[in-house]
């Protein structure tokens, strides 16, 4: 792994204060502070909030687990900021303020304009919100300044050559999506890799997916677990794989209990580097987890190259969408329904059944009968 551009980021793993534990509607204080303190004490010292992080109250136990019971040289703390907040550039100076308050701290390390997308950059443009965060930098209320992205590997290439000075992006990164011709990955990563951008990494875990896995994916686990003589939980590899990429500052868990502390702590205290066969092993997982109960569509985009789909409908990513509400019973914004009949494209009831996909199928999908499965379950 090259030399990280934040040394004063004592480890690779962060603690995610968005999935905290809850006693009714209220975050259960007690079990954080108990968190928070295995954690700093296991000598990691990374935290990472938002203002809409549990409706507003992840920032209020910041304060008070973190930032009023442990000294400022004994964490890392990052916040953003998040576009439904703010209507203007006036508005923003204000929302800093308060969100600083809320935290109990005089500064932030990093703050990142939040989930970045095709649909919201215009926002943060015109509100000049980079601008403003130059400026809360040059007067020591941020040290670092960066933001979260959401989207297409080609939004993100346009972002950085708009914004050439962020010092950091946050991406969602983890081996399932690392080749999901619909999330890519693996292409998003390049892209920060070719801008040279230091990364912040999200979802390692794919929101607790990766975690309880499907029999088939588990057995591909505890295959690798046999050969390589590793203890390493599922949980472990999943946030194993994603540190193990260069560029890579932080990989952010969102820790519910203290067992994922320990759990997480043991693994990244010192992680080692993955072998050749545990890596190709979890991408061995992936396309196992993708097939459960889904498409086992390979994306490789016969069926819609060289005008083999008449009505212009995106097949593999239609496929996509269907599998992540299938395997996740969600639909994710940057990666939706409405995005994929997005521009032109055909919606899966559009398929006039010329079968012209189905002749070049790799795989022998029964593509017609699939997309009247997608329409059902979209339209």
């Amino acid at each position: 792994m090259a030399d990280r551009s934040f040394p004063e980021i004592k480890k690779l793993l962060g603690f995610g204060m968005m999935r905290l534990p809850m006693d009714g509607d209220k975050i259960d204080n007690g079990k954080v502070c108990e968190m928070v303190d295995r954690f700093i004490d296991e000598g990691f010292n990374y935290f990472d909030t938002a203002h809409g992080y549990h409706n507003g109250l992840s920032e209020i136990a910041v304060r008070e687990c973190l930032t009023s019971r442990h000294d400022r040289s004994e964490y890392i703390l990052t916040n953003k900021l998040t576009d439904e907040y703010f209507k203007s550039e006036e508005e923003i100076r204000p929302l800093f303020e308060s969100q600083l308050e809320a935290c109990g701290v005089e500064y932030f390390d990093f703050y990142l304009m939040h989930a970045l997308s095709a649909d919201n950059v215009e926002h943060y443009k015109k509100c000049r919100a980079y601008e403003t965060l130059l400026e809360l930098k040059k007067e020591g209320k941020i040290r670092h300044a960066g933001f979260s992205f959401h989207d297409k590997p080609e939004v993100l290439d346009r972002i950085l050559t708009d914004f050439p000075e962020v010092e950091i992006v946050q991406i969602q990164f983890n081996y399932l999506d690392y080749e999901d011709v619909a999330l890519e990955g693996r292409k998003v990563y390049e892209v920060c890799r070719r801008h040279n951008k230091p990364i912040l990494v999200m979802e390692p875990v794919r929101g607790g997916s990766l975690v309880n896995l499907p029999e088939k994916a588990a057995q591909v686990l505890d295959d690798i677990r046999s050969e390589s003589g590793s203890d390493c939980s599922n949980a472990g590899y999943a946030i194993r794989f994603a540190a193990d990429f260069d560029g890579i500052e932080v990989v952010l868990s969102g820790m519910s209990t203290i067992e994922q502390v320990a759990d997480n702590t043991s693994v990244m205290k010192d992680p080692a580097p993955l072998t050749e066969n545990e890596k190709n092993g979890l991408l061995k997982a992936a396309d196992a987890f993708r097939s459960i109960g889904a498409v086992p569509c390979t994306k490789c985009r016969y069926c819609i190259e060289e005008n083999h789909c008449r009505m212009n409908i995106t097949i593999p990513a239609m496929f996509t969408v269907y599998n992540n509400m299938i395997m996740f019973n969600a639909s994710f914004p940057w990666i939706n329904y409405d995005t994929v009949t997005a521009d032109g494209h055909g919606r899966a009831s559009d398929c006039i059944e010329c079968g012209m996909c189905e002749g070049v199928c790799p795989q022998h999908l029964e593509i017609r009968e699939l997309l009247k499965k997608v329409a059902a379950q979209f339209e």
